[in-house]
């Protein structure tokens, strides 16, 4: 599978009469794009915000971050299954507005939502801080389910997305890259003496609102399979979940995974990327041995010899890291893990809830319940109150000057388990 992303780049954006991109802007026209995702009827009213780098802008509590992005050749669109056609995405080209994304907010969940700040220390903690946003405040009506809150939100985002992106379709890229998945005999013939790597890529699915989407199917009613990776940077997995800020992987997260971008930097030079599994995280321990059992079996039958294997979550999902990594191992396939930590605020606690000695090579996106204090900051996109109740924060984070000390799991992609590390092959 082929294909190209062609980028353009976004420094900035503005309101303006018409939703477009001129000299690197991104002009939006704000009632059209409120009446673009107003129509679903649980939904008592939208507006639209703007936050850009350097600000003085608190985004919460944060739902999702979404890359904008428009399908401009090959087959399916942007987010199949769920506003295209469930059609094979992942070949052909695709128009990114890198630099900007849709950030959904509002009265929302808000008890595993987070934070984004433009500027000041918590800027430094999350990369959406260097990202020109279109911001979503959505209300739901009162009364709702929190579940139906939560669809509510991601299809709103979702459309903005594809709204925005649609503006890319016919403007030339900045840049053009090009990704390439081969069959896996035509890449083992091409590549007979690097060494061949897999991806095992843990997606959320503990249950209601702690879901992710795979063609439109929540993850929870999958057995583990094989995808390409350039499915997945065309919008095939999308976050539908409520985990703690740090540990979401937004579906910004899903459409740029580093770990991806990574292993096709490396491919062809240290290694030969041949693929990713996608496995769930399930609650049951009968689901976590069937699913660690069939992803250990895929990396088995596509004969390779390591396997990077990240998580999304903390506490229940480590028992089902350390089973994926163990049972990989055990077929003589070497593992490196990708994982934040929950070592307590002195950092002395035990880092994962579950642990084996095959488990012996990590790359760790730091510990999660270190404290930081967020200074006041002039304007609030959301509302604050939600900061005394989300995961890593307490009663009393929000300080009387206006402050909130909170630990680093409250920032949204502080930690995430994806990393943004820089992955080598020397790990094998």
């Amino acid at each position: 599978m082929r294909l190209e992303l062609g980028n353009i780049f976004i420094k900035n954006v503005e309101f303006g009469n018409e939703t477009k991109i001129k000299n690197h802007t991104l002009y939006v026209n704000k009632e059209e794009l409120i009446r673009e995702v107003s129509s679903d009827e649980n939904l008592e009213n939208v507006d639209v915000e703007l936050a850009r780098p350097g600000e003085s802008i608190r985004i919460t509590p944060v739902k999702d971050v979404i890359e904008p992005r428009v399908k401009v050749e090959g087959s399916g669109g942007i987010f199949p299954g769920v506003l295209s056609k469930v059609q094979t995405v992942g070949t052909g080209k695709t128009h990114v507005l890198k630099g900007a994304a849709v950030v959904t907010t509002g009265r929302v969940v808000a008890f595993q939502e987070g934070i984004i700040d433009m500027t000041g220390p918590g800027a430094e903690y999350t990369p959406f801080s260097k990202l020109n946003h279109v911001v979503l405040v959505c209300n739901p009506k009162e009364g709702l389910e929190k579940h139906e809150m939560e669809k509510s939100l991601r299809m709103a985002g979702l459309k903005a997305a594809k709204y925005l992106g649609g503006v890319a379709k016919d403007v030339e890229p900045d840049e053009v890259k090009i990704y390439e998945s081969l069959s896996l005999l035509e890449s083992v013939k091409k590549y007979p003496d690097l060494p061949k790597v897999a991806y095992v890529l843990m997606l959320q699915s503990q249950g209601l609102m702690h879901d992710t989407y795979v063609y439109g199917v929540d993850a929870k009613k999958i057995l583990p399979t094989f995808i390409h990776p350039t499915e997945i940077m065309d919008g095939a997995i999308i976050s539908g979940n409520c985990v703690s800020a740090c540990d979401k992987n937004t579906t910004y997260h899903h459409l740029n995974n580093p770990i991806i971008e990574d292993l096709f930097q490396k491919h062809g030079k240290e290694l030969n990327f041949v693929g990713v599994i996608i496995t769930n995280e399930n609650v049951y321990l009968s689901d976590k041995e069937r699913s660690s059992d069939w992803t250990a079996k895929f990396a088995q039958y596509l004969g390779v010899d390591g396997v990077i294997i990240s998580q999304e979550g903390f506490g229940n999902p480590d028992t089902d890291l350390i089973m994926n990594c163990k049972k990989i191992e055990q077929k003589g396939i070497k593992t490196v893990l990708v994982t934040d930590e929950y070592a307590g605020r002195d950092g002395a606690s035990q880092s994962l809830a579950d642990a084996d000695s095959l488990a012996n090579a990590v790359v760790t996106g730091g510990n999660a319940n270190e404290v930081i204090t967020l200074p006041k900051l002039d304007k609030v996109i959301g509302y604050l109150e939600p900061v005394n109740i989300i995961a890593g924060g307490f009663d009393g984070s929000l300080q009387e000057d206006g402050s909130i000390a909170v630990e680093l799991q409250a920032i949204t992609g502080a930690t995430n388990e994806m990393g943004f590390n820089t992955l080598t092959a020397k790990e094998f």
